[in-house]
C-alpha cells in the first residue's frame, strides 16, 4: 500500500490494479471513496485498460484473430510495479509480458501516475508504445464515491451538477452490457441530475456526447462537495449498484461493443491509436 498526504488529503493506492483505495478529507474527517464492500461491489476505483466495457463473447478481435479479454480489460486485475514515490506523488507501471501478449498482442507500458496538488488528486494515464507498429486501446477510470457523505443523511439529498448546460441522452445497454443502438433522454434541470435509488436500475448511464468536462457531487442540505474534472476524456459513464451508498463517475476514452456487431480493434468506436515509439497521457482530477 502506498500512502500520499498533504494538509488537505490523505490517499492510499494498492499495487493490484494501481487502484486508489482511499480518498480521505483531513479537514472534515470524511472518507469519500467507496470502501469495496465485497457483498455489494468489491472495488474502489479500478483503472480500465486496454478496453473499456464489454467485448462480444469476451473476445478482442485483432487482425482477424481472437483473444480472450474480460470486461474492462486486465489492468484492474494485474499487479503493478511501483516506479517511484514521495510524500505527494507515486508512479505505477504495468509493462507488457508473455501473459498480456496472450490477451492483447501489443507491446506497451501502461502507467498510472498520482499527484496531490493542494485539495486535488491528479490521476494520469500514460501509455508508452514499445511496439514496432501502431497500438490500439481504450482507457478509463471507474472511481466510486460514498453517498451520502455524512451519517444520518439520505442518498436522495444528493445530486450531480454538470459544468455546463446539457441535453443528455443515455445510450441504452442490453442485459449483457452491450449497446443496443437506442438512446433515452436524461433530464438535467438546472444542470442537475438528482440521485435516486432507481436511477441505475437499467444499468449505467452512458453519454457519448457531452459538453461538460467537470461534474460535482453536491447536496441540497449543505455545501460540502466533491468534483471530478476530466478535460481530455470525451465519454462518461455514471453508475451505482441499485440500493448501494455510492455513485461512480467514470471518465472514458472508449466504451463497450454494440450488440451483434463484433469488430476489429482498430475499427472500434472511440478507440485510441498510438504510433510506434509515441507516448499518450490523459489526466483527470478529483477535488474537494
Amino acid at each position: 500500500m502506498t500512502l500520499l498526504e498533504n494538509e488537505y488529503l490523505k490517499v492510499a493506492i494498492e499495487l493490484k490494479g494501481a487502484q486508489l483505495s482511499s480518498f480521505y478529507n483531513k479537514q472534515t474527517g470524511i472518507e469519500h471513496l467507496w470502501q469495496a464492500d465485497p457483498n455489494i461491489w468489491p472495488w474502489h476505483a479500478p483503472n480500465l485498460f486496454p478496453v473499456v466495457g464489454g467485448l462480444i463473447n469476451n473476445q478482442l478481435l485483432v487482425d482477424g484473430n481472437t483473444y480472450e479479454m474480460g470486461r474492462h480489460g486486465f489492468a484492474r486485475q494485474s499487479e503493478f510495479i511501483l516506479l517511484e514515490a514521495d510524500e505527494v506523488s507515486a508512479s505505477f507501471s504495468l509493462p507488457y509480458c508473455e501473459k498480456t501478449l496472450q490477451a492483447y498482442p501489443f507491446k506497451f507500458d501502461f502507467q498510472v501516475l498520482y499527484m496531490l496538488i493542494d485539495n486535488s488528486l491528479r490521476i494520469t494515464y500514460k501509455v508508452i508504445n514499445l511496439d514496432k507498429k501502431t497500438i490500439y486501446f481504450s482507457v478509463g477510470g471507474h472511481p466510486a464515491f460514498n453517498v451520502p457523505f455524512n451519517k444520518g443523511e439520505n442518498y436522495e439529498d444528493y445530486y450531480l451538477e454538470f459544468e455546463t448546460e446539457e441535453h443528455l441522452e443515455t445510450n441504452l445497454l442490453s442485459a449483457e452490457g452491450f449497446f443496443t443502438g437506442e438512446t433515452h433522454p436524461v433530464p438535467t434541470p438546472g444542470n442537475k441530475l438528482f440521485l435516486t435509488r432507481h436511477l441505475f436500475d437499467a444499468d449505467a448511464l452512458v453519454f457519448k456526447q457531452l459538453n461538460s468536462r467537470m461534474i460535482s457531487i453536491k447536496s441540497t442540505k449543505h455545501d460540502q462537495s466533491l468534483s471530478l474534472e476530466f478535460p481530455h476524456f470525451n465519454y462518461l459513464g455514471l453508475w451505482a449498484k441499485p440500493g448501494a451508498d455510492f455513485v461512480c463517475i467514470e471518465p472514458w476514452l472508449g466504451y463497450a461493443d454494440t450488440q451483434d456487431h463484433p469488430i476489429n480493434i482498430d475499427k472500434k468506436e472511440a478507440i485510441q491509436s498510438l504510433h510506434a515509439g509515441h507516448v499518450f497521457e490523459a489526466p483527470y482530477f478529483i477535488s474537494l
